[in-house]
């Protein structure tokens, strides 16, 4: 069966049965064969079991079938999230493609960009990347410098922007890019598409302390685009960049599965098991504090896909799931370092009776140290959730209504 000869499911549990079919023959957790710096393997793995999901008639489930969707309802997507929960995530590394740039194209690009870029996205053919963060603009994105001027019946781009998750590993990103300078920085921004193998854009893989290479620097040197590849409305971009980062936080504080998911509580609690550590009544309270936090971020995740299953777009409370999935990582890594002390830092591939994939804790230590960064700052969450969810006094803003031209922000020298 393939993506567009699936028919709807009006009997849920069918559908049912037919989610827990594939994933029992498909879902299976990729095991590396050595390092993997790059990401080549997680990322063929997540391709791999994407076109498998698409070809099954499983993949886009609320997607209009014109744009490469199954054209089903949000109790469906639930229903499929529900069975993924309880089988490896096998589309990691498709987060941000699927999590953030689909449903932006779906929500911003013209039906005929939809028509032509969508089924390859959903069928994870394309992957695409977000492009926000400059060196001079990283919590406060509105200062962003890279340009896009109009040149007849094209769009001229020039710029650079930083820590795009695999770029190098992108057929297509989405960018926001100043094209109006005489105006607020929130408002002369526009949000547009590009082609990573344009050769006018050059992709630096930034070299982390985990050995991997997962972020990038990306440098537009008169990259030229149609005009048809502006997203949006003209100069409207802060509001599409706004619920694009609405996406993100959704995406990275709900994960692709529902219900209530303790995976660390699971894995540590395992790991006390077998180091006799169970009846130290610290380490158990540790881990229950790390059970009930996972439990409570799995609780606002289905609150949150609740409220987009009613057809809202997802709101300021995205940034609770974030959070908590930032402060359940500090919990994590401070059991993990009692576990197994000073090894922590120079792992080796048997741990005196720890995990025997305990490398794998290693690396995860490593890069847990992004989750009070990417999609925004621990900090910028707070300020998010004190202003939108709590109702609390915004900060002042001195630039608020000042041309972006007038203001000296980030690099911006003249």
């Amino acid at each position: 069966m393939t993506a567009t000869d699936a028919t709807p499911d009006t009997d849920m549990d069918a559908f049912r049965q037919r989610c827990r079919a594939f994933l029992e023959e498909n879902a299976k957790s990729l095991l590396l064969d050595g390092p993997d710096p790059r990401s080549d393997q997680s990322v063929a793995h997540s391709r791999a079991f994407q076109k498998k999901l698409y070809d099954a008639g499983l993949a886009g489930l609320t997607y209009a079938k014109e744009f490469g969707g199954q054209g089903l309802t949000k109790a469906h997507e639930r229903t499929w999230r529900e069975e993924y929960a309880r089988f490896p995530d096998c589309t990691g590394d498709l987060t941000i493609s699927h999590g953030m740039c689909m449903p932006v194209m779906n929500d911003f690009g013209s039906d005929e960009l939809k028509q032509e870029f969508m089924p390859r996205g959903i069928a994870g053919e394309d992957i695409w990347c977000q492009m926000f963060s400059e060196p001079g603009a990283g919590s406060d994105v509105a200062s962003l410098q890279t340009k896009a001027e109009r040149d007849g019946d094209q769009w001229v781009i020039n710029g650079q922007k930083v820590w795009t998750t695999l770029a190098h590993h992108s057929e297509y990103g989405i960018l926001v890019a100043r094209t109006n300078p005489t105006v607020s920085k929130h408002a002369g921004i526009s949000m547009f598409m590009v082609d990573m193998r344009d050769p006018a854009i050059e992709i630096r893989p930034i070299h982390q302390i985990d050995g991997g290479r997962h972020f990038n620097e990306v440098f537009f040197t008169d990259l030229h685009i149609p005009t048809s590849w502006l997203l949006g409305e003209l100069n409207n971009g802060w509001n599409q960049a706004t619920a694009m980062l609405m996406y993100e936080r959704v995406a990275i504080g709900t994960g692709s599965k529902s219900g209530i998911n303790t995976p660390f509580y699971n894995r540590l609690s395992n790991e006390a098991t077998k180091l006799g550590l169970t009846k130290d009544p610290i380490v158990r309270q540790k881990l229950m504090k790390i059970y009930s936090n996972e439990t409570a971020k799995s609780l606002v995740a289905m609150r949150t896909r609740a409220e987009m299953k009613a057809g809202r777009a997802p709101g300021p409370g995205g940034s609770l799931g974030k959070l908590h999935g930032s402060n359940i990582m500090w919990d994590v890594r401070e059991m993990l370092h009692e576990f197994v002390g000073p090894q922590m830092v120079a792992w080796t591939k048997d741990g005196d009776g720890f995990d025997s994939n305990g490398e794998s804790w290693n690396r995860m230590v490593l890069q847990s140290f992004m989750s009070s960064i990417a999609g925004g700052t621990d900090e910028i969450q707070r300020n998010i959730i004190g202003d939108r969810v709590l109702g609390l006094p915004r900060d002042v803003s001195i630039d608020k209504g000042v041309p972006f031209n007038e203001l000296k922000v980030g690099t911006q020298l003249d």
